[in-house]
């Protein structure tokens, strides 16, 4: 097989999701295989060889101290989004949100905008109440079912 060709199998397997790939052409066999433990993005510092031995001693009371407590749950209704897309709170930059922490809104009331594929789907409140927190930053992707609002 070619080292171009190899070399461009190897480039499509490292960046995809797959993590084995096998071609065979002709006599020739090749099996390509992502192990890696570590994703590639990630960022992993050592420390030097001296400082290893005292480091655990230091860090045993921090991660005792930083244990976190039971979970808060929300008290409200939960608004999640229906679908994956680009959340946005106005419907145009620099136009006013739709939403605001502490506006009272009723069923049925638009809450945002989801961005799915070119289309804006505008969201709409499924309960009455007052918007009591905004879980998510103008702007940033979400998935389906993800928290975006708590009524109360």
């Amino acid at each position: 097989m070619d080292l171009r060709k190899l070399k461009t199998l190897i480039d499509l397997v490292a960046e995809s999701d797959i993590a084995e790939l096998e071609v065979t052409e002709g006599e020739g066999k090749v099996r390509i295989v992502k192990t890696s433990a570590v994703p590639q993005n990630q960022v992993v510092m050592m420390q030097p060889q001296h400082m290893q031995q005292a480091a655990p001693m230091a860090a045993a009371p921090v991660a005792a101290a930083s244990a976190p407590a039971a979970p808060v749950v929300p008290e409200g209704n939960i608004v999640k989004s229906p679908m994956v897309g680009t959340f946005y709170r106005s419907s145009a930059p620099g136009s006013a949100p739709f939403v605001d922490i502490g506006k009272n809104v009723n069923a049925g009331d638009t809450l945002c905008i989801i961005e799915a594929m070119k289309l804006l789907n505008e969201i709409e409140s499924d309960f009455s109440g007052t918007i009591k927190q905004i879980l998510v930053e103008n702007g940033q992707p979400v998935e389906y079912g993800q928290p975006l609002f708590i009524v109360g």
